[in-house]
């Protein structure tokens, strides 16, 4: 019986059909790890444009017009479509406010609900006695600050 040291042709083959294998679904892996990280990235930034835009009707003097308005916003390095829908909310006291943000090719990437009161808040009243002072301030009780 003959002496066999190492391996022959077939088993270092066998070994590399293996091996080459292993490294063609890690590449793979890679691949869809990156493209997961990108969708993360893009759905991340379209929901801070939808959120910018709800702040903006949010906290706007004057509440927003009932309806639909579209308009775009650069952010993130991106250009951004958004769908702004001011509807009742089922409540006379706020009206519904949703934000649909879409990318480029038309899919939406990100959308945000909020509330606000249809009217403007109405100013709070002065106390008795006191005078409105642009930029006064106030000095706590026994005067030191």
């Amino acid at each position: 019986m003959p002496n066999r040291n190492g391996f022959t042709l077939i088993e270092v083959m066998v070994a590399l059909a293996v091996f080459s294998l292993a490294v063609l679904a890690l590449v793979r892996l890679e691949g869809a790890t990156a493209r997961g990280a990108g969708l993360v990235e893009e759905t991340t930034v379209a929901g801070l444009v939808a959120r910018n835009v709800a702040l903006d009707a949010l906290t706007g003097a004057e509440p927003p017009p009932a309806g639909l308005v579209t308009g775009s916003e650069a952010n993130g390095g991106r250009n951004w479509n958004w769908t702004r829908r001011v509807s009742p909310a089922g409540d006379p006291r706020v009206v519904r406010i949703d934000v649909a943000v879409q990318d480029l090719r038309g899919q939406t990437r990100g959308s945000v609900t909020m509330i606000r009161p249809p009217t403007p808040p109405a100013a709070l009243p002065q106390p008795p006695g006191a005078t409105p002072t642009p930029n006064a301030t106030s000095t706590p009780p026994g005067g030191r600050r």
